[in-house]
C-alpha cells in the first residue's frame, strides 16, 4: 500500500504560480503512473495530470502549456508546477496512484483570486 501526502497549496492571486508537492512512502517500488486530479465545490473530480514511471506525460487541455508535471524517483516525490493561474483553478487538488482505483492523498487546498 501507498501513502501520499501533499504539500503546497494556498491562496493565490490571479496570474500567480504555486508548486505542489507530493510525497510518496509505503510500498512505493510498486508505483508506475502516478497523478494529480483536483475538486472544485460542486463539481466532480476532474483529472489534471498524469506522469508514468519513465518521465511520459499528459494533461488535461485547461491546463495545457500552464501546469508542468514532473517526479523524482529517488525521492519518491512528484511535483506540479501551476503557472498563470486564474479562478477556475480554485479546488481541492489530489495527489494519485494507481489510478482512480488506487492510493489518495489527503488533498490540498488551492484558492485562486480575481
Amino acid at each position: 500500500q501507498v501513502q501520499l501526502v501533499e504539500s503546497g497549496g494556498g491562496l493565490v492571486q490571479a496570474g500567480g504560480s504555486l508548486r505542489l508537492s507530493c510525497v510518496a512512502s509505503g510500498t512505493i517500488f510498486s508505483i508506475n503512473v502516478m497523478g494529480w486530479y483536483r475538486q472544485a465545490p460542486g463539481k466532480q473530480r476532474e483529472l489534471v495530470a498524469i506522469i508514468t514511471n519513465n518521465g511520459r506525460t499528459n494533461y488535461a487541455d485547461s491546463v495545457k502549456g500552464r501546469f508542468t508535471i514532473s517526479r523524482d524517483n529517488a525521492k519518491h516525490t512528484m511535483y506540479l508546477q501551476m503557472n498563470s493561474l486564474n479562478p477556475e483553478d480554485t479546488a481541492v487538488y489530489y495527489c494519485n496512484s494507481g489510478g482512480p482505483i488506487g492510493s489518495w492523498g489527503q488533498g490540498t487546498q488551492v484558492t485562486v483570486s480575481s
